[in-house]
Formats: C-alpha cells, structure tokens, sequence
C-alpha cells in the first residue's frame, strides 16, 4: 500500500513539474531502469532513495508519503495512469485545509469519484465493444 502512496505521489508532482521519469532519474541519481521499475510497483526503494527523489522534485519527504483518505484501490487507478491522464478539468491537488474546508473538499470529492467511475465504467464497455 505505502509503495502506491509513493508512487502516485511521484507521478502526481512530475505532471505538476513537468518532469520526465527520465529526468527525475537523473535528478535523484537513480538509474531510469530502477525507477521504471518503482513506478511499476515492481521496487522497494531504501529511504535514501525516497529522499533523493523528494530532492530531485524539491518537495518535502513527508509529502510523497502523504497517504490522504484514499482507498487502496483508487491509488491503484491512480498509480497505473500516466502523468496527466485524469480526465479533461480534473486535477489531484494536496493540502492543508480548516475542517470546514476539509469537509467541503471531502463532499466534491465523492461527487467527482462517482462521476468518473461511471466515466470509467462506460469507457470500459466501448472499449469491449
């Protein structure tokens, strides 16, 4: 579960950045074949590594672990989606936020995943079809 955490949390901020897995490789002192390799869940990496790579994207450690309230399941959809393949006008943004707003995001963000399982639901049978 944890490597997924990591692994969306390292696509979501490469799309934000505009990296490459490439670059990122390069940046964090990685090889691009280990780090194919992690973002396929196919890695353990050490907390060296984990560190290296929060560098080379400049955000803090703890925020690639942010695990959120996410199911494992959505982080699974999430992890096997390549940078930027959400949906036209959704995007996944991290925060902190009062309880208030943290409520309000909770209720948008129980509409919008209905909207696009259904969304998902539907693209699965055209493409059975």
């Amino acid at each position: 579960m944890y490597n997924l955490i990591l692994i969306t949390n390292i696509l979501r901020i490469l799309d934000e950045k505009g990296l490459t897995k490439s670059e990122l490789a390069k940046k964090a002192g990685v090889s691009i074949a280990f780090f194919t390799d992690l973002t396929n869940d196919k890695a353990n990496p050490s907390l060296r590594i984990i560190e290296a790579i929060a560098e080379a994207l400049e955000t803090p450690l703890p925020m690639l672990l942010d695990s959120s309230d996410m199911a494992s399941s959505d982080l699974e959809v999430l992890a096997k989606r390549k940078p930027g393949k959400l949906p036209k006008g959704f995007v996944w943004k991290g925060g902190v936020l009062s309880e208030y707003e943290a409520y309000q995001v909770e209720q948008w963000d129980k509409k919008n995943r209905v909207f696009l399982s259904k969304d998902n639901r539907k693209n699965k049978n055209r493409n059975k079809n």
